[in-house]
């Protein structure tokens, strides 16, 4: 997967918007970071639960690390080029969900079952 991609699929996403931040993308829902990417493009952060971030690590440690500074929160660092699109689809989707209001992520979900 390129960063391109998953920019795409992040901007595809409710409400999102991509705002540079510390000198690099991140992707907002209602102005809450769900993602990161890194300055070369090779990387991208996503929130995770603590589990999760465990679990993946676990499955492929040369593709998943814990992010710096907010790895103790569950954010999990990706190597891009270690995932595909349906995993990262996955990922990313279900950081936008830990970050965006109860009320839009219902609403995303009842138009994605319609």
């Amino acid at each position: 997967m390129r960063f391109t991609d998953f920019r795409r699929l992040c901007l595809s996403m409710p409400e999102v918007e991509e705002r540079e931040t510390w000198g690099e993308p991140t992707f907002r829902v209602k102005d809450r970071i769900f993602a990161m990417g890194s300055l070369d493009g090779e990387y991208v952060s996503l929130k995770a639960s603590l589990d999760d971030q465990s679990g993946l690590v676990e499955m492929d440690p040369k593709t998943f690390a814990p992010s710096a500074y907010t790895g103790r929160y569950g954010w999990v660092r990706v190597r891009l080029a270690g995932v595909g699109k349906d995993l990262a689809q996955r990922l990313m989707t279900n950081a936008w969900r830990r970050t965006a209001p109860r009320r839009l992520v219902a609403d995303h979900e009842m138009r994605g079952k319609a």
